[in-house]
């Protein structure tokens, strides 16, 4: 039997990152994995080849397009990409592991598009588009500009939350992890 699959998708800030490293932290019986995408980025500090990323020149990247290789990928800047291989995802899944992407709001549909009923896509949102404006200003990592970018995008990724098979809005993160917990064992077959 195929192993199911888990995409947890949400703007930029929501804590998506956050909830799945609790997940597979506290969860082990759900025996995520993460699926392990491809950029044509060089490496940054300890990064390794088939652990955190493969990496591929952007030829090899836009070759592997071509040939129908990605579930979905994104060029983020010209020569710039992301993307997740099939062949990758159902290596993982034959060796037994759950694979949960942690992509963007349009990858995530195009994974769901593509698995149908094998994968349960969450939506992550914010309690409002204010309470994310003040969330990516606290961490301090982006002028105003880039904020502003990230809050039209997100405004943007906001609408097509009906398309997921579950929303989790995250006002409180504990209640959210729960939630998103609850939704992926009764997914799996898990629950307690």
């Amino acid at each position: 039997m195929d192993k199911k699959l888990i995409i947890v998708s949400a703007p930029s800030g929501t804590g998506k990152s956050t909830i799945i490293q609790w997940l597979m932290s506290e969860h082990p019986e759900l025996r995520l994995s993460f699926s392990i995408s491809c950029t044509s980025r060089e490496p940054r500090g300890q990064e390794r080849n088939g652990v955190e990323y493969y990496f591929l020149s952007a030829d090899e990247f836009r070759r592997r397009i071509d040939s129908g290789d990605f579930l979905e990928y994104v060029e983020v800047y010209p020569g710039r990409f992301y993307g997740t291989l099939k062949s990758q995802v159902e290596q993982q899944s034959a060796e037994g592991q759950t694979v949960v992407f942690d992509v963007d709001v349009l990858g995530g549909l195009r994974i769901k598009e593509h698995y149908g009923d094998r994968a349960l896509s969450i939506f992550i949102q914010p309690p409002s588009v204010e309470e994310l404006r003040r969330r990516l200003t606290a961490r301090g990592t982006d002028a105003p500009d880039v904020i502003e970018q990230r809050i039209a995008r997100a405004e943007m990724e906001m609408s097509y939350a009906a398309q997921f098979d579950c929303c989790v809005v995250n006002d409180r993160l504990e209640q959210a992890e729960a939630e998103t917990y609850r939704l992926i064992s009764e997914f799996l077959g898990t629950g307690r």
